[in-house]
């Protein structure tokens, strides 16, 4: 249950930050890659060779201060691109500080005129890690060049100095390796290098990957340059039998963070759906739930945003079921697909971009095959979503989340959001977060933090809360979550 056989850069930031949650703090793991790169150097080395480790200023620099240590009884020079106060984490800092303590030469490089590197016979190029894209900058421009022209062997850190970590393309001037060491898996772009890649392993669990944790909050940010709309407008379509479902997945997408939601219910309800927040836009249709004749209309408003939600509150009459089946078929952008429609999904050819929320019933009622260990039953979501070409969060326990590519699993969430109106919360939050995010990381991202929305509602009110409990902490489950 893993992201893919390769990982982008920012895919392993959020598996750092979620070793870190797990309880592997970021320290071990450059302790770990410090260690991979000096074996990795002695193999490389003949006995009198030099060795120069170029070093920048981010957590790839860290991991090479840390391999200088386990180089120390070698002929060995550091060279930092860039000034101590600029080094941009603590823990690399400190390995900064410890090699100042130890007696290995260092220097520090700052203005690119000044660099040199006097014929080194191994070099360690560790100046830009993966989240670097772009243009090559001074001085790390001239430092590739002369790594480039030297007549010496270069071993890189994770990825060339240059490398995009998630397209994978070499930018002009980019460090040209003999070899490179990695860490945990290969990025974007390092099969078409064609030098050797080792894949080292530096004890990151597997849960990192294979569970959604804290770290995959990473993928939110909120510019402080944002402007309206820039987080996605939500249609909610739903209601009819019911009123306070269609207006609790609203009220969720708001807490969520997206920057309009909008609510298309029949007429006779949508006063009453209105009534529930000041804060929600309704945009009736005629008749009293959702059927045929209001199917183009719906089309038209869903046009206009970026996702749609489409289930809470809709009921499960033939027509209404009909309707969502002509919503489907005509629609070719991203919905969130919950209750009663999910039975229609498997049902219609579409264009459409579809997350589906069902519970386990449902999903059984949707094609999947019934499994009670959680391994077996993420087979089968797997298998189903690959079946659909859908996202699938099957909720539960422990939810299950895939593409049928991808799966991972969510543990937030207790017993007392088996209370009604919860599912209508998931689907809200979901719709918002993929309104920005791409299928997968919003599905995962929606499960986690409605279930750490029910996990605080527990903490403040025990297992009697109801679902409305829940989305005045969506938010804190969002953001202040990333410093927990």
């Amino acid at each position: 249950m893993t992201f893919g056989s390769t990982i982008t850069g920012a895919e392993m930031a959020v598996v750092d930050a979620n070793a870190a949650a797990l309880g592997v703090p970021p320290k071990q793991l450059m302790e770990s890659a410090g260690g991979a790169i000096g074996r990795t150097v002695r193999e490389m080395r003949d006995p009198d060779d030099r060795v120069e480790i170029v070093a920048g200023t981010g957590n790839n620099g860290g991991d090479a201060l840390v391999a200088a240590r386990f180089l120390e009884a070698l002929d060995l020079r550091v060279t930092l691109l860039g000034q101590p106060d600029a080094i941009s984490t603590t823990i690399a800092r400190e390995n900064w500080d410890a090699l100042d303590r130890t007696g290995i030469e260092t220097r520090t490089v700052s203005d690119s005129t000044a660099f040199d590197l006097d014929d080194p016979d191994v070099i360690v190029d560790a100046m830009l890690g993966t989240g670097i894209s772009g243009a090559l900058r001074e001085p790390v421009a001239t430092a590739a060049a002369a790594i480039n022209d030297a007549d010496a062997m270069v071993l890189s850190v994770d990825v060339p100095s240059g490398l995009d970590a998630t397209a994978g393309t070499l930018a002009e001037g980019a460090v040209e390796p003999d070899r490179v060491v990695t860490f945990h898996k290969p990025k974007p772009g390092l099969a078409e290098l064609a030098v050797p890649v080792e894949v080292a392993d530096i004890g990151i669990p597997d849960a990192a990957e294979g569970v959604v944790e804290s770290g995959d909050l990473l993928w939110l940010s909120r510019p402080v340059d944002s402007h309206k709309g820039e987080f996605g407008e939500v249609l909610v379509v739903g209601g009819g039998p019911y009123t306070g479902a269609p207006a609790l997945a609203a009220q969720s997408a708001l807490r969520a963070g997206a920057d309009l939601v909008r609510v298309a219910c029949p007429e006779s309800i949508a006063d009453t759906v209105g009534g529930y927040s000041e804060n929600l836009i309704v945009r009736p249709f005629a008749g009293d739930c959702f059927e045929s004749d209001a199917v183009d209309h719906v089309l038209e408003l869903a046009t206009a945003h970026d996702t749609v939600v489409l289930g809470p509150g809709l009921g499960r009459t033939e027509p209404t079921l009909d309707a969502a089946r002509n919503f489907l078929a005509e629609f070719d952008g991203t919905a969130v697909v919950d209750a009663d429609p999910l039975g229609v999904v498997p049902e219609v050819e579409t264009d459409a971009t579809l997350i589906c929320t069902p519970h386990r019933g449902e999903f059984e009622r949707m094609g999947g095959r019934s499994a009670d260990d959680v391994d077996d039953r993420a087979d089968a979501v797997a298998e189903l979503a690959a079946d659909l070409d859908v996202t699938l969060l099957v909720k539960g326990p422990t939810d299950v989340i895939s593409d049928g590519k991808r799966t991972r699993l969510n543990r937030t969430g207790n017993p007392g959001m088996t209370v009604g109106g919860t599912g209508d919360v998931l689907a809200g939050v979901t719709g918002a977060l993929a309104a920005t995010l791409d299928s997968h990381p919003a599905a995962g991202l929606g499960a986690y933090v409605t279930g750490r929305a029910g996990d605080l509602a527990v903490d403040d009110r025990g297992y009697g809360l109801v679902a409305t409990d829940l989305l005045d902490r969506v938010p804190t489950a969002m953001w202040d979550e990333r410093e927990r």
